[in-house]
């Protein structure tokens, strides 16, 4: 019995008059895929069957997979088959269609190298609100009005230092307020001049990266790991070498091949998997970076929201003038359109990366960076981040109850430390977490899978589930849906093999 996605591209084929078999698939595909007939996550055809159906060989439809997979149309998941891609290549150009030349034929469009790449890798969802989205802070329960009369107050007569771009790393304001935060909340040492305001981590990375590697250095990132930093590196030509994570963080070898540029960790709280960084982890690092002249880049996302115990040092603070360059965002504390984040550089860093800051991202936003200073002085901040640790421990405490009763005490993460704004569901090593992740979006409940954190193959399973915008009257509701695409028979699922 033939398949209706196979009469589709067998209609398509005989659209087209070129005689090359592997030209005309191509393009019926693609087609097939930009104009909605192949849908986002939906599983083509085993090449093997495709070929029986068109009357190909298996090798022409094999070599078309390859090439739509290089650039992005779709994915593969092995022992599961191959998808649609969620955002296509396409939809990043400024119109859902190629442009058409004056005799009506479309334009091919050629990314580079870098751009295909990152496009093949990209990871961020379309939708950012949504029950269990992770990483995501409760953004209706920010103090909306207290921000907003500071803004007002600020923005009535601002000054023309203001207004214009910034050459210094940001509001001087911001800077100092900082200064007193990091130095109380996370042991961070250092001045206002070190300090530099980015839009977010992305471009803190980005910045690091550009100014502190060379094509073919290599950065060493925690596996799992946060995908951001992985595709940051790839668009600057940076080799990348994962190593494991454990209950203790990072563990590198004893003595590496290569010694690293660069060392991403998040030592506080492990995203994903949420271990702490032991103390002999932290020395070794230091002893290595310093020994190789390269840095560590601490990325301390959400360090903020630790429920119990006490709060976990920075590693920055370990040593006096630590090789370390530390990250920070308001985009977990506060809302992240905000879009303001931080880096506290090494001494010997700060003429060279604020220079290059300003060069490449001319800085501004002054008036709302010096409203957020103010919200930090006048104690508001603070504020805020205590209300919030009691709302999050208490959505925390509801979900991870559902999670027990449902599926028992094992299914939560080993690593949980009790922190951060979202846990690890664990999954069978037999489930498919990027179908049940599928499906469960499709359904609303946007959780992600754990395997796609991983670089290497054989990645565990399991489902990334935030609770901070989740309220706990809407939770049982949600985790009901996620519980039936968790137990959907494979023959539901779109991405079942």
């Amino acid at each position: 019995m033939r398949s209706l996605s196979g009469d589709l591209l067998l209609q398509r084929l005989g659209e087209q008059a070129d005689n090359k078999l592997h030209k005309r698939l191509y393009n019926a595909i693609r087609t097939s895929i930009l104009d909605g007939s192949l849908p986002p996550s939906s599983r083509l055809l085993a090449s093997r069957d495709l070929a029986q159906e068109l009357g190909l060989s298996r090798n022409t439809v094999l070599t078309v997979y390859e090439q739509l997979l290089a650039e992005g149309y779709v994915y593969s998941r092995q022992g599961s088959g191959t998808f649609v891609a969620e955002t296509v290549p396409d939809s990043y150009l400024s119109t859902g269609h190629q442009p058409i030349h004056a005799d009506g034929e479309q334009r091919h469009i050629e990314l580079s190298q870098r751009g295909a790449a990152l496009l093949h890798h990209a990871s961020a969802s379309p939708k950012q609100w949504g029950p269990f989205i992770p990483g995501v802070p409760d953004v209706n329960a920010f103090p909306h009005h207290i921000f907003s009369k500071i803004q007002a107050r600020i923005s009535h007569s601002p000054t023309s230092q203001r207004l214009t771009y910034s050459h210094q790393g940001g509001s001087p304001e911001l800077q100092h307020a900082l200064v007193d935060y990091l130095r109380v909340s996370r042991s961070v040492r250092c001045s206002p001049d070190q300090i530099l305001i980015t839009e977010g981590i992305h471009q803190a990375i980005d910045l690091v990266t550009r100014m502190l590697c060379n094509p073919g250095d290599i950065a060493w990132i925690e596996e799992p790991g946060y995908w951001g930093i992985r595709n940051i590196l790839r668009m600057n030509d940076v080799n990348i070498c994962p190593w494991e994570v454990d209950e203790a963080g990072m563990a590198p070898p004893e003595q590496p091949a290569r010694a690293p540029r660069l060392i991403f960790v998040t030592p506080s709280h492990q995203y994903p998997l949420g271990s702490v960084m032991s103390l002999a982890r932290r020395q070794r690092l230091l002893a290595l970076a310093r020994a190789a002249g390269g840095w560590i880049v601490e990325d301390d996302y959400d360090s903020e929201f630790r429920f119990s115990g006490q709060p976990i040092p920075a590693l920055q603070g370990l040593e006096a003038n630590a090789p370390v360059i530390y990250i920070g965002t308001f985009s977990k504390t506060l809302y992240p359109a905000l879009r303001l984040g931080y880096v506290v550089l090494p001494e010997p860093l700060v003429d060279a990366l604020k220079t290059a800051h300003a060069e490449l991202y001319r800085g501004g936003h002054l008036i709302m960076q010096t409203a957020l200073a103010q919200f930090i002085q006048e104690g508001y901040y603070a504020a805020h981040i205590r209300r919030m640790r009691l709302l999050y421990a208490k959505r925390r405490i509801f979900l991870t109850g559902l999670i027990e009763q449902h599926l028992g005490k094992q299914a939560i993460g080993e690593f949980s430390s009790n922190a951060g704004l979202h846990l690890v569901l664990n999954l069978p090593d037999d489930a498919d977490d990027v179908a049940i992740a599928a499906l469960a979006n499709q359904k609303g409940v946007l959780v992600r899978a754990l395997s796609r954190y991983y670089m290497r193959p054989n990645a565990r399973r399991g489902l990334l589930m935030g609770f901070a915008c989740v309220p706990e009257e809407q939770m049982g509701a949600a985790f009901n849906i996620l519980l039936s695409c968790i137990h959907a028979p494979k023959s539901q699922d779109l991405n079942a093999s």
